[in-house]
């Protein structure tokens, strides 16, 4: 499963990619107001920093200006992922985007059949919101399950990129029921790591070799 980081950030991002485990970025409105900068510059910025694919959301929601919007996001570098609301209007920007050539990610994805449509339109990846589902009271995971089977079940080429994550457990539950990427916010991907027992561990090896006195140096 890949990893993405969801964040607009570049301080956050160089972090992440020092590691060489992180694969993509997304982006969305909200984190992007968040960042106080310029839209265009923060999505410029994040692409010279990766050759994976940077998804930048468009910000209106009707056909048209939806196309030119697109087309303008995807013209700031070849990595840009087109992010497009899952509505009739955002599915129909899909299809004609991705007879272009160009890489679109269907977001705020609830159902199984919004999936479908989805790949039907050509979707690079669609993005169905665990987290959000589970404040609803259905687990967020049966969906990534269904949408996995119904994939599989027609061969599409679409990318189940599980977003709204909101832990570590939501990770590896999403990496089990067939996501493809998880997208996931800096401080859950720090998270990923810590484990008490590897900290004791360490600890107690540190101690018995400074016992030691010798050096590997």
């Amino acid at each position: 499963m890949k990893i993405f980081i969801d964040t607009a950030e570049t301080t956050e991002l160089k972090e992440a990619f020092a590691t060489g485990l992180v694969d993509g970025v997304t982006t969305n409105p909200s984190l992007i107001a968040k960042s106080g900068r310029d839209f265009k510059e923060v999505i410029r910025d994040i692409c010279e920093m990766t050759d994976g694919p940077v998804s930048a959301e468009v910000a209106s929601t009707d056909y048209d200006t939806m196309l030119k919007e697109g087309r303008v996001l995807a013209d700031i570098a070849g990595n840009v992922v087109v992010k497009l609301p899952l509505t009739w209007d955002g599915l129909k920007t899909c299809k004609e985007l991705t007879g272009d050539g160009i890489d679109t990610n269907v977001t705020l994805c609830f159902s199984a059949t919004q999936a479908w449509l989805a790949a039907k339109a050509g979707a690079t990846y669609i993005s169905p919101f665990l987290g959000r589902v589970d404040d609803t009271g259905w687990p967020g995971m049966d969906l990534i399950a269904e949408i996995r089977a119904i994939y599989d079940q027609f061969d599409y080429e679409t990318e189940i990129l599980a977003a709204s994550i909101r832990s570590p457990l939501h990770v590896k539950e999403a990496a089990l029921a067939g996501a493809d990427v998880s997208t996931i916010p800096f401080k859950v991907f720090q998270s990923l790591l810590g484990h008490p027992l590897t900290e004791k561990g360490l600890d107690a090896f540190t101690k018995d070799w400074a016992g030691t006195g010798q050096s590997i140096l």
